[in-house]
């Protein structure tokens, strides 16, 4: 039993991740390989709060990371509006299949499997950080990490633009129960208060409302997410 043997940080990180249902790189391979599937974020449109933010010019055309970009669909969008844009997800089938919508773009994104806990790329580089739906799948063990790589990789006038679930979308469950069950549920859905709590240890809440629910064909839009704008405190 030497290899259980806890002698860091990272030792105990590791085992916590082991505790859990298995929600890696081939979980997510397998959600993504039947792209037939009635999911609302299979289908080739952006979010409908990307879509009002790069039109209003709150953001300045630069470089962008979509974080757990799925088929790539904002990934494009923006790319489309100028940016120099960057999809990361852990499913090889994702990226497949973001490549592939992507080929006939005139600006293509790139697209990278890896996680952000393991993506390199020069600090302080992004003028903006999209995470559409990824945040509420983070363990909470584990959250501490992620945000302080998107503080790494954001510039300081920079947006962070997430979207995650509220508790009409996810399980509204402490974070103690995570551990107790172990198992998230399928996706954390964070009470206002919670939500905001976390992230203002690391942020300035520019924008906080509900996603707008959209019957646009073209348009991503479900009211049971959170749509939150940040910038560097």
């Amino acid at each position: 039993m030497n290899h259980e043997t806890i002698v860091t940080q990272a030792d105990i990180l590791d085992m916590l991740d082991k505790l859990f249902e298995r929600r890696d790189d081939k979980w997510w391979d397998t959600f993504y390989s039947d792209r037939n599937k009635s999911i609302p974020f299979f289908q080739d449109i952006p979010d409908e709060e990307l879509i009002t933010y790069c039109q209003s010019g709150s953001f300045s055309v630069g470089k962008s990371l979509d974080i757990g970009c799925g088929n790539g669909r904002n990934s494009r969008y923006l790319a489309a509006q100028g940016f120099k844009a960057v999809g990361i997800d852990i499913s090889d089938e994702s990226i497949r299949w973001a490549e592939e919508l992507s080929g006939k773009c005139e600006n293509p994104p790139a697209f990278e499997r890896v996680s952000l806990l393991e993506y390199v790329d020069d600090l302080k580089s992004f003028d903006l950080i999209l995470d559409s739906g990824c945040f509420h799948h983070i363990k909470p063990h584990r959250r501490e990490q992620y945000l302080t790589r998107v503080l790494d990789y954001l510039k300081d006038d920079g947006y962070f633009l997430m979207t995650c679930f509220n508790p009409d979308g996810g399980a509204n469950i402490s974070d103690y129960d995570v551990y107790r069950d172990y198992s998230m549920h399928g996706g954390l859905g964070f009470p206002e208060d919670k939500i905001k709590k976390i992230l203002e240890n690391y942020f300035r809440i520019v924008d906080f409302r509900k996603m707008k629910e959209s019957t646009d064909p073209d348009v991503f839009g479900k009211d049971f997410m959170w749509v939150i704008l940040m910038k560097k405190k």
